[in-house]
């Protein structure tokens, strides 16, 4: 017998130091870790130990006797991974590195985290699970309600994804961790009283804003951001009064990314299923009148570039009551693949993919996969009405793999257009800011002027922020490692700054929200749901969270 990765891998890796045998990887050592759609198990190497579904946070990982029979394709997916050479070559019973002993501590560290995401918690987690470091950390989000990216951007009925937050509440309940919500840094608070009082300061404050496509008709009424839907069903405060042009027949979402694909499922959903989740009540309202009935992915370069995992993919295909279309002539142009005849899940997706254009459409909604196509112009009189392809060919410059635009082109009817080409970072003020890659600059984690890359004293980014929009929830785990570990050995080398006497953030924040504020908000949604039998009911105002944190103190 053997254990298995399934589709709710978030990469966080807690499962590979457990495993006596290093059957799991890549490990967050290995290069491929951070291009990873997820984490494999060898399964000529595993022992069935159980180590690994003790420690998994979102309960990815199962026996092969027990898994359920849209989970079994990924047992082939699992051992693929080793038929390739480069990753078969592992040591069975590897020497773990102990952890490095902190000699001497000049004193409690004191650090403000700004954000509540995942890399915030896991930034929090690495500094309080260090007694010798005795650290006190003060987390701060503007929001009555932390969570960040679990919260607000994972899809809703992704249950098993969402169970990270588990992992993070027992963050919370830590000794000399404490919580503001309800606070904004530059608002309630300054980054310059917060280096007063705190060694030093990590910002994990994600990457909200989306990217343009620089098209004609771009923001015509209807041409909407896949990031302003996405927090627009998550019940996003900032987005929850929104609505979206359901009306048509046709939507078209630009990008084909994971992001895309949780969008396109969405649209195409049983509003019923639908239901049994945590996603917003004016979302299921606006859906449940919806006359969608099939969603276009759209993707500027072929399937073997393709930026959704397999993974969602396979949650797509195995949505009831839908189609997953593509064109074959599509799926055919790769005369750029990746390289050699080894493990790639490229060519896994592009099978898939291939198996699903054969297969004849048997229910009135669908998705369609369209490859080799990049927009030139939102078409529309006064609102969005179609947009305008152009097919592209692949070409190989440099060793890059290049859409290059062709003659051939497209015009496609349709009422919505949701853009889904990445998330950009927003600046931070009082702090240097990269535009072009849109996020604080940074060496490893530690905040640099752009132009001399000196270390702005005491302040360190993790998450988006940091690196740009990539990677899973877990991705954060071994960012966030990386940035504390640098903010550490600052801190013993005497390069921080000294907080003022016992100046404390609190004075200033009378009126912010603290863990029982947000724990009175979390037990008052899951008791709304459990009289609807869902998972929870999200409050989507300010006000009646603030409402309802304080009727309980």
């Amino acid at each position: 017998m053997t254990h298995v990765i399934t589709q709710n891998c978030c990469n966080d890796a807690a499962c590979v130091p457990v495993c006596p045998v290093n059957c799991i990887h890549p490990t967050p050592d290995e290069p491929d870790y951070g291009t990873a759609e997820m984490l494999y198990i060898d399964p000529s190497g595993c022992i069935d130990c159980g180590a690994c579904l003790d420690v998994c946070p979102v309960s990815a990982i199962a026996p092969d006797y027990e898994l359920p029979d849209e989970f079994l394709q990924y047992e082939e997916i699992n051992a693929l991974y080793f038929k390739d050479p480069a990753h078969a070559d592992y040591d069975r019973n590897p020497e773990r590195p102990a952890a490095r002993p902190l000699d001497s501590s000049p004193g409690p560290l004191r650090v403000a985290i700004v954000g509540s995401g995942p890399a915030a918690c896991y930034a929090a987690e690495e500094l309080l699970s260090q007694p010798a470091l005795g650290a006190k950390v003060d987390m701060f989000e503007r929001l009555p309600t932390p969570g960040g990216l679990v919260r607000f951007g994972v899809a809703p009925d992704h249950h098993g994804t969402k169970q990270a937050a588990v992992a993070f509440g027992k963050t919370f309940r830590r000794k000399n961790f404490r919580l503001f919500l309800n606070t904004e840094v530059g608002r309630d608070i300054t980054h310059e009283q917060l280096t007063d009082r705190y060694h030093a300061v990590i910002y994990a404050v994600g990457a909200m804003a989306d990217r343009a496509l620089g098209v004609p008709g771009e923001d015509l009424p209807g041409s909407h951001s896949a990031t302003e839907f996405v927090a627009w069903y998550n019940g996003h405060p900032d987005f929850a009064g929104r609505t979206f042009d359901l009306s048509g027949e046709r939507a078209v979402i630009l990008g084909n990314g994971n992001v895309a694909l949780d969008v396109a499922r969405i649209l195409v959903s049983d509003v019923e299923r639908l239901r049994e989740t945590d996603i917003a009540d004016h979302a299921l309202e606006q859906l449940a009148k919806s006359n969608i009935q099939e969603v276009v992915v759209v993707g500027r370069r072929g399937s073997m570039q393709a930026a959704f995992t397999t993974p969602e993919l396979l949650g797509l295909r195995d949505l009831p009551g839908i189609d997953v279309l593509a064109r074959p002539d599509e799926l055919a142009t790769e005369e750029v693949a990746d390289g050699d005849e080894g493990f790639s899940m490229a060519r896994v997706k592009t099978q898939l993919l291939a198996e699903m254009a054969t297969k004849p459409p048997t229910h009135p909604k669908r998705v369609t996969f369209r490859f080799l196509a990049s927009p030139t112009e939102i078409l529309g009189n006064g609102s969005t009405e179609g947009v305008r392809l152009v097919r592209n060919k692949l070409v190989e410059r440099d060793g890059a793999i290049t859409a290059v635009a062709t003659d051939d082109i497209e015009d496609l009817s349709c009422g919505l257009v949701l853009r889904s080409v990445g998330y950009r970072g927003r600046p931070v003020e009082g702090l240097p800011f990269d535009r072009n890659r849109a996020v604080l600059p940074n060496v490893a984690g530690r905040v640099v002027e752009p132009e001399t890359l000196d270390p702005v004293r005491g302040v360190y980014a993790t998450g988006w922020i940091k690196r740009g929009p990539s990677g899973v929830i877990g991705t954060n785990k071994k960012c966030a490692k990386e940035t504390v570990q640098l903010l550490i050995d600052d801190y013993l080398a005497g390069m921080l700054n000294v907080p003022a006497g016992d100046a404390d953030a609190a004075e200033l924040l009378p009126s912010h929200l603290d863990v029982q504020g947000w724990k009175a908000i979390d037990q008052h949604e899951k008791a709304m749901g459990r009289e609807a039998s869902r998972p929870r009911i999200k409050l989507v105002s300010v006000d009646e969270m603030l409402d309802v944190a304080r009727a309980s103190s």
